[in-house]
């Protein structure tokens, strides 16, 4: 059995980031045996999808995050991290402003970015979750490039691992998000899959890139976790529970965040 302690962090971080890039193209193969998901059913799982990312950000991101800066910062511990949790909403911000996309719990005929009627609908919603993926990928390479710093141990990164595994969890119901409205639209199932599985790709590449920044400058763990999980935050809030809460499922949308929080605080805690 491999010793994931004699591992390199960013190679951990790959692999992670392949394991959730895979729950993604699970969730995109619903597609090949369904051309409609109960609309109860899906809002459900987007809400645990929500509650899921919600734990995540304070238990793997955040609390981390001003552990790591207490040496630091002493009482100013929470500067780092206010700052990288703002800088990661703003920046998911601006990429809205500038990527073409549809928000998928709005309007489905009102894109955003610049000059969106350039690119099909199908374009627009891959992108709309595929933008969304990236701070997803980043979350975990900055949780496993963190252990680089004096902290590579068992439970450290049974930690991180448990934070893949509840991102993994959530994007299941992502990878059918995009997929089953591409089918619904008459396109084919091929089609539809290729779409769903291909959205969360950018995922290895952005834990990646998250676990080699940190490792490379440990001086912004702080920072880095907590502009991980601000952008997560934005992506909750601005997609997941609008869409889990406009089809009129809102009770069962709430009760599917509540058991989502639930499951990953679970997880956070008893693996980190």
């Amino acid at each position: 059995m491999i010793n994931l302690l004699s591992l390199n962090p960013i190679l951990l971080a790959f692999l992670a980031g392949l394991f959730t890039w895979g729950c993604t193209i699970l969730g995109a193969a619903i597609v090949i045996f369904f051309k409609m998901i109960n609309r109860k059913l899906l809002d459900t799982m987007n809400g645990f999808a929500a509650g899921v990312m919600i734990a995540a950000s304070f238990w793997s991101l955040l609390a981390p995050a001003l552990e790591y800066a207490e040496p630091a910062y002493g009482k100013w511990a929470w500067g780092p991290v206010a700052i990288g949790f703002l800088a990661g909403g703003f920046s998911l911000r601006l990429i809205d402003a500038v990527v073409p996309h549809l928000h998928l719990g709005k309007n489905k005929s009102e894109a955003e970015g610049i000059e969106p009627e350039k690119l099909s609908k199908t374009a627009l919603l891959f992108l709309a979750i595929t933008i969304h993926n990236f701070p997803e990928g980043l979350a975990i390479g900055v949780t496993f490039g963190s252990l680089a710093n004096g902290s590579m141990s068992q439970a450290a990164i049974a930690g991180a691992m448990g934070l893949a595994l509840g991102i993994g969890l959530q994007n299941i119901p992502e990878g059918a998000a995009l997929s089953i409205p591409i089918r619904a639209e008459g396109k084919s199932r091929k089609h539809a899959f290729y779409w769903g599985a291909m959205s969360a790709i950018v995922e290895p590449f952005g834990a990646v890139l998250g676990a080699a920044l940190v490792m490379w400058m440990l001086a912004i763990i702080p920072y880095a976790l907590a502009f991980a999980a601000g952008a997560m935050i934005f992506v909750v809030v601005e997609e997941l529970i609008p869409e889990s809460q406009t089809n009129g499922n809102t009770d069962l949308a709430t009760l599917g965040l509540m058991l989502g929080f639930v499951i990953m605080m679970v997880m956070d805690v008893a693996l980190g």
